[in-house]
């Protein structure tokens, strides 16, 4: 693939690391001037996941916009194969709420990607650290900060030992417990609630659908990032009920991978009180396997102050 070219449609699944054409948000790329780089995505409508209200989408749209941006960068504009597995390390993000409402039409997201000096190792794995900004035409959305790893396939499976096989590791994925109540996450499906109830207040375990058709849109080893991150914003929006509240930003640190055949249990803390002046509440979401912690975040929320509207989001 040829430095400032957009890949072929065809190859943008693979790129991004999606099987289904309709969760494939990312539509071009070209090098800037300065060194930076710019990304096309789009956004439909109505997502039927990241999608929360008929009036509003949720943030993580633009953090899977971010994700599939700096897969398809990772490999089209760094030349490191679309088989090298990605991992996150670490994930900071903050949006703008008003630009996450939802419009009579698709739209159009620009994503403006500056990367620092790439690390690569003997071994061949890269060591990539990226900051974007994203508008919505004149409109700023938000803004992202990941450090991440490429890794050859040889070598991943050689660290993930007996789960490097995604479809045995699905197989031997815990029995999917009940969610719980969907109003307490900000969702309204109880499909897509990624908590189940824990055996203490402000405490769940996670709840993995390998079914799910975009979280889990093909088999992998481990959760996926992207579950952990709804994770942290439904026990985020979860623990500062009554108060109804929606997630703006994270801080979020990776540090083991969560598997799939073992309980994974999530705890939400009080990290400082509200800012009242602003509507801001701030929650520590931790996520721990084996007893051992494998992933937190400090999460933003901000207070919802307009009604939820009424019926189920169209999808």
């Amino acid at each position: 693939m040829i430095l400032g070219t957009t890949p072929l449609l065809t190859d943008l699944g693979r790129c991004v690391g999606k099987t289904d054409p309709a969760e494939v948000l990312v539509t071009g790329w070209l090098p800037n001037h300065d060194g930076t780089y710019a990304v096309t995505t789009h956004w439909p409508r109505v997502h039927r996941f990241y999608t929360l209200t008929p009036e509003t989408h949720g943030p993580h749209l633009f953090t899977e916009s971010v994700r599939q941006a700096l897969a398809l960068l990772t490999h089209a504009a760094f030349d490191i194969p679309v088989g090298y597995r990605l991992g996150w390390e670490r994930f900071t993000s903050t949006v703008a709420p008003d630009a996450l409402r939802t419009g009579a039409d698709t739209a159009a997201l620009r994503l403006v990607v500056a990367y620092e000096p790439v690390t690569r190792r003997r071994s061949g794995t890269a060591r990539l650290s990226a900051s974007v900004t994203a508008a919505l035409g004149e409109t700023l959305l938000g803004s992202a900060q990941v450090r991440y790893t490429a890794c050859p396939p040889a070598i991943y499976d050689r660290l993930r030992g007996r789960y490097a096989d995604a479809g045995r590791a699905c197989a031997r994925a815990l029995p999917v417990p009940s969610p719980v109540e969907p109003s307490l996450t900000g969702r309204r499906r109880p499909s897509d609630v990624v908590l189940a109830t824990g055996d203490e207040p402000r405490t769940w375990n996670l709840r993995v659908d390998t079914g799910h058709p975009v979280l889990f849109d093909h088999p992998h080893d481990h959760v996926p990032g992207m579950v952990l991150l709804e994770a942290c914003g439904q026990a985020a929006v979860s623990a500062t009920r009554p108060h109804r509240t929606t997630p703006v930003a994270f801080d979020t640190a990776f540090s083991h991978y969560v598997e799939l055949d073992r309980p994974c249990r999530i705890l939400a803390e009080d990290t400082a009180s509200a800012d009242r002046g602003r509507d801001l509440h701030h929650v520590r979401v931790t996520g721990s396997q084996d007893g051992r912690q494998a992933f937190s975040a400090t999460v933003t929320l901000q207070s919802v102050t307009t009604p939820l509207a009424t019926g189920s989001v169209t999808v």
